[in-house]
């Protein structure tokens, strides 16, 4: 072979031995910027993190008069765990935590007669409640519920979707709760949580039970407020278990019933909804002693002073454990 011919060669061989020098020693840098980061990590890998959760306690303080108690001081409150008291350690008097509501209207047959004033109301209440960063989701409840919007701040799309809601037949409330609560317990835990039902609270056709729409309304930490729309007025003549089963629920999550005497005052029970909303005192709290996993732990909140005061009852540790 010529002179010539091997420089030839090797002139084209040496491009392919650089660029395999080049690449072996990126992996080499490679595998030592690995094996530095697995230097730094192993002490991460075992550290064991301890995480203690705060629990939320939202209130409602109203006077004599049935108005909400405003600028009391955090030493006017008590709370308790389990009947062992708890220090305080939020407080926030009027709190300003974003809302998501669910805003849940029967349309069964039994309340057609009132459905025109029901769903202006709504809508009504639609506009007053939202404030900068809230977000409500309009249902539909009948023998099944049906989620009509997205949880969204678009007071027109809301209050459309109200204005059609549809004549239905029967009433699934033990439904209507759970996939309320459901739904909500899939949003932030930084947000506060509502559900506000208009029913004639004449259970019918629902699918879950009574004890399964109440833990999850608890599991979802979720304010229940309830209007009741009456046909009868009389309690002889209609069916009661439902505004019983009801009247339970929502007292065990904080919230409150309405019982409007006539369509016409469904503003007036919306606004006072809206008031007690934005009049609430926040109360956390780190458990001292912690409950077991999944347990269930009763709550009280006492409040210094003659004042009607509703929270909810407990709420259930997280993990795995009895269900009660």
């Amino acid at each position: 072979m010529s002179n010539q011919c091997w420089r030839r060669m090797r002139r084209a061989a040496f491009p392919s031995l650089m660029s395999m020098l080049m690449v072996c020693a990126g992996v080499a840098d490679g595998l030592a910027a690995g094996a530095q980061r697995a230097k730094t990590q192993e002490p991460e890998r075992g550290r064991i993190r301890v995480e203690v959760n705060l629990v939320n306690v939202l209130v409602s303080v109203l006077d004599k008069n049935n108005r909400p108690a405003a600028d009391l001081p955090k030493d006017a409150f008590e709370l308790y765990e389990e009947g062992v008291q708890q220090k305080i350690e939020v407080f926030e008097p009027e709190t300003q935590q974003p809302l998501d509501l669910v805003l849940m209207i029967d349309s069964s047959l039994s309340t057609q007669l009132e459905m025109a004033f029901e769903k202006e109301a709504a809508a009504h209440f639609i506009r007053q409640v939202l404030r900068r960063g809230d977000r409500l989701s309009v249902y539909e409840v009948s023998e099944t519920v049906t989620q009509l919007t997205v949880f969204s701040d678009d007071v027109p799309l809301l209050q459309g979707a109200v204005r059609h809601i549809a004549e239905g037949a029967g009433t699934s409330l033990y439904d209507a709760v759970y996939l309320g609560a459901r739904a909500l317990g899939r949003r932030d835990d930084t947000r506060r949580k509502v559900i506000v039902l208009v029913t004639d609270a004449g259970e019918t056709t629902s699918r879950v039970d009574f004890d399964s729409a109440r833990r999850e309304a608890l599991r979802a930490d979720a304010l229940l407020y309830t209007i009741v729309i009456r046909p009868v007025k009389s309690e002889s003549g209609r069916n009661t278990a439902g505004e019983h089963a009801l009247q339970t629920i929502t007292e065990t999550t904080g919230g409150a019933m309405f019982f409007p005497d006539v369509p016409q005052e469904l503003d007036a029970m919306f606004e006072r909804i809206d008031r007690e909303l934005r009049t609430q005192y926040r109360l956390g709290y780190y458990p001292n002693p912690r409950g077991p996993a999944g347990s269930f732990r009763s709550v009280q909140v006492k409040v210094k002073g003659e004042y009607q005061v509703r929270h909810r009852t407990g709420y259930f540790t997280a993990g795995e454990g009895p269900e009660k």
